[in-house]
């Protein structure tokens, strides 16, 4: 005899909300769920384990077409696990690219922080730096303020 869990019993024990277990099933992620004679949906122990999955997956950012790719690979466990390795790697080369963007993103609000510091730190608003390098366009290569935005005037 398999469980008959409730929706909200499957949302708590995988940290999900209900709507997100319904699209899921929609996207056809997980399976569709069985119904009792009210029409309530009811899920077993699989389809948990399924979820819980698809979450881990998500809470590591990988997309709805990676998790779907993932979840075939569990669905056929024949398939060489190399498929899988190679998804996330392509998702750690992503994040990389990513954490490079952020740096570039912490430096540049860095030196906002510094020149307001010693060029305009405590004066009127008309006169800040950030505010000015913000006014300006950004390098078409990066996200660096253009030296002649952020110049004490």
């Amino acid at each position: 005899m398999t469980a008959k869990l409730s929706i909200g019993f499957v949302a708590r024990q995988t940290g999900c909300t209900v709507p997100t277990i319904r699209y899921y099933e929609e996207i056809g992620l997980l399976p569709p769920a069985g119904r009792t004679e009210s029409g309530q949906r009811h899920y077993d122990d699989a389809t948990v384990r399924r979820l819980a999955f698809i979450r881990r997956c998500r809470d590591f950012g990988f997309s709805i077409e990676q998790v779907r790719e993932l979840v075939g690979l569990v669905d056929q466990p024949d398939r060489p696990c190399v498929e899988a390795r190679d998804i996330a790697a392509g998702h750690l080369a992503q994040v990389r690219r990513k954490l490079d963007e952020l740096k570039a993103l912490e430096a540049s609000l860095a030196g906002f922080v510094v020149s307001c510091d010693t060029a305009c730190g405590g004066g009127a608003a008309v006169d800040c730096t950030i505010l000015e390098a913000l006014a300006c366009p950004p390098p078409a290569t990066d996200v660096e303020p253009r030296a002649r935005c952020c110049a004490p005037t």
